[in-house]
């Protein structure tokens, strides 16, 4: 593994294929400042390579991918702090959420608070068997803010609310059924499922993949005439590359 920092290191395969691990965060990869600018950093760096067809999100360990923010540096913040605090949190996520190529976030274990919010901004979230998931802020005394706004886009705003307002944690199986999670990998095979995600996306067009990545970006945020309209102009253009003729041809001429 190389080390984009002290705390970003980088693993890449022949196929495009970028595994991203956050170190030396402690045994459950938590984000302080440090650790979050770090990792925000190794990101920002990576987006520019074309050449990635796809990023695994992970942990050091199978304790966490990120089991929070640091209670320890939060608990010493005033007004001015905290929001510099939030706001390195935000810009990790953004990176997250504007990585260029489709994003998977390996979940093993626990993924609390501003860990779910990071695991919330990338494409696909694989669980293990063992997974738990919560958003404790208002336990210590702190709404939870930021990218948990994407929350009620993916599991409805009752079950959001639960989340945020409750701070009761929910185990795999339960984020699976509410939306939460795309897959949850049997005891053992965390790996594996990552891998069978990470093959799917190789089978498709890696240009392809970007602009739909865009698309559904700004689907969040526009109204629906808009979004139609966008697409038309994003569909001609994905004819200006050699993806369609190609991807195409092969497929007319696949053997039946």
């Amino acid at each position: 593994m190389d080390m984009l920092n002290n705390h970003c290191g980088v693993t890449r395969d022949a196929r495009g294929v970028v595994e991203v691990t956050i170190a030396n965060a402690g045994s459950l990869n938590i984000l302080g400042s440090s650790v979050t600018d770090s990792l925000r950093e190794g990101l920002t760096r990576l987006a520019a390579d074309r050449g990635i067809r796809a990023l695994v999100l992970r942990g050091t360990g199978e304790k966490s991918m990120i089991g929070g923010a640091d209670i320890k540096e939060m608990a010493k913040l005033d007004q001015k702090s905290a929001e510099a605090f939030i706001s390195r949190l935000r810009d990790l996520c953004e990176a997250v959420r504007a990585f260029p190529a489709p994003v998977i976030a390996r979940m093993p274990g626990w993924c609390l608070g501003g860990g779910l919010e990071v695991a919330a901004a990338c494409d696909f979230r694989i669980a293990g068997h063992d997974a738990h998931f919560g958003m404790p802020e208002v336990r210590v005394g702190i709404p939870s803010v930021i990218h948990a706004a994407l929350l009620p886009r993916l599991i409805g705003w009752a079950r959001a609310r639960w989340l945020v307002m409750t701070a009761e944690n929910i185990d795999a199986p339960t984020a699976l059924a509410w939306g939460l999670v795309d897959k949850v990998a049997p005891e053992g095979g965390l790996d594996a499922a990552v891998e069978h995600t990470v093959k799917a996306l190789l089978e498709c067009g890696p240009e392809a993949l970007r602009s739909q990545k865009a698309l559904l970006r700004q689907w969040e945020e526009l109204p629906l005439t808009e979004s139609v309209k966008l697409s038309v102009k994003v569909f001609g253009e994905s004819f200006l590359t050699d993806e369609p003729m190609r991807l195409m041809a092969a497929f007319v001429n696949r053997k039946r």
